[in-house]
């Protein structure tokens, strides 16, 4: 960091106590971004650092709701706004009891660059609830989305704030948010939120975007080195839409996943992941992994772990996709995967792997594709959706899957560029963050004090 991001970092720390996921964002940026404020000091005299680490307003609201045996229970709900200067907030909504501000700051922060990076005119922004929708019927799942649009309702819009999906909340709970949403607003506003079902709004490729997303652009850094997925050996955590299209994906392009997890533990099958059933298991059944053991003959299921916890999985290691919660992947799993000869490791999540395991793949020459650039598959499909949404259209499948591809190809070759701009051609977080922060900053100052 140079003597201006450390200021503005200490403050944000004094000012967000409590919060180390958003202080780790931070100082991921700032730490990163060094040669861009150097070589910009009109940022400085701005005051970019301190107005894009505030976020524009935060919504704070209680959901109270009702479960099947008519006892009220009451959750706590979020929206944070936190910078418009591209467009409207778009980011996803997490339902999950690990939900607190900090996390959603931390992820609202991060949105504002991934979305940059898309160029597709969307600002940053998250939200969602501490409720934990595992266990609960649909019907309890209905009553608590009824409940959180009918305050989110107040704050969103077309050209306000469009948010999606996240961890907890897929196309069950979206539609049942728009449902509600329509209620209130007595209107059709199919692109106020996206996700949705095909029948009313939603676009094709949107389940699947994230995971392929984060293929295509670890694809495009190996093609930068006359390299590919096919014959590699890859392991994937995760077994949500990410993991599971990643794995899909990457079998397609001729690799073979060994492993999958869920919070209960994680599976390795050396004959490559079965998608067929782990869809079954996870997308129809909503079953735990172990399931995939108890059915898979050449898998072995360990309770607790993680894709990089054994040793004898981690040695296989060519690739590493680490797709399901932040901070998933540290130092000493890094240490294993370097260990392996792993080529490269792309987050298929939001900061997945520790600021300590990311400096060590860098140092070690690992490449490594952060999440602001390789997960904005999903965010860059749902600005997709905005747009058949705004046009009254339905695109195949073919075509918003190579839309998407030819998304991911330059947001690649945008961190590419700015790496190499900066003098450090390969590293694709100074790349990634560089190439957003201008995008970001230099419309800020475009637009005056706001």
């Amino acid at each position: 960091m140079n003597t201006y991001s450390q200021k503005v970092y200490e403050k944000v720390v004094a000012d967000n106590p409590g919060e180390p996921e958003f202080h780790q964002a931070v100082y991921e940026v700032f730490e990163s971004i060094a040669p861009v404020l150097d070589a910009h000091p009109e940022y400085e005299e701005h005051a970019i650092l301190e107005r894009i680490v505030e976020p524009e307003r935060i919504i704070s609201f209680r959901v109270p709701w009702v479960d099947d045996a008519g006892k009220i229970h009451v959750n706590k709900g979020y929206r944070v706004q936190f910078n418009s200067a591209l467009g409207p907030y778009k980011g996803g909504l997490r339902f999950h009891p690990t939900v607190y501000l900090g996390i959603l700051k931390f992820l609202g922060f991060e949105q504002i660059f991934k979305n940059a990076l898309t160029r597709q005119h969307i600002g940053g922004g998250k939200g969602g609830s501490n409720f934990d929708p595992k266990g609960k019927s649909d019907a309890e799942i209905m009553r608590f989305c009824q409940s959180f649009m009918t305050e989110l309702s107040r704050h969103i819009g077309l050209t306000v704030d469009v948010p999606a999906g996240d961890i907890g909340v897929g196309g069950r709970e979206v539609a049942y948010m728009f449902g509600q949403y329509r209620r209130l607003r007595n209107a059709f506003d199919a692109g106020v939120l996206t996700g949705k079902g095909l029948g009313f709004g939603g676009s094709l490729v949107r389940t699947e975007a994230t995971g392929y997303g984060a293929v295509y652009f670890a694809n495009a850094i190996l093609e930068t080195k006359g390299d590919s997925f096919k014959g590699k050996t890859v392991l994937i955590s995760g077994s949500g839409n990410v993991a599971i299209y990643a794995t899909e994906k990457a079998q397609q392009l001729g690799a073979t996943v060994v492993t999958a997890s869920d919070s209960s533990g994680a599976v390795y099958d050396p004959e490559g992941i079965d998608v067929a059933l782990l869809k079954q298991i996870k997308e129809v059944e909503r079953a735990r992994i172990s399931e995939y053991a108890a059915r898979r003959e050449s898998a072995r299921f360990v309770a607790g772990a993680k894709a990089w916890d054994v040793d004898e999985w981690a040695a296989t290691a060519d690739i590493a996709l680490p797709c399901a919660t932040q901070n998933e992947l540290d130092e000493e799993h890094a240490k294993k995967l370097i260990a392996a000869g792993v080529k490269l490791v792309a987050e298929g999540a939001n900061m997945p792997t520790t600021l300590e395991a990311t400096n060590l793949f860098q140092e070690s020459g690992v490449a490594f594709a952060p999440g602001k650039a390789a997960n904005a598959g999903g965010v860059a499909t749902s600005a997709l959706e905005m747009q058949q949404n705004a046009a009254g259209q339905s695109w195949s499948f073919e075509d918003v899957d190579a839309k998407l591809h030819a998304i991911m190809q330059d947001i690649h070759d945008t961190a590419h560029s700015a790496a190499e701009r900066y003098g450090k051609p390969g590293d694709y977080v100074l790349g990634a963050n560089a190439a957003a922060f201008e995008m970001v900053a230099d419309s800020m100052i475009a637009q005056g004090l706001i």
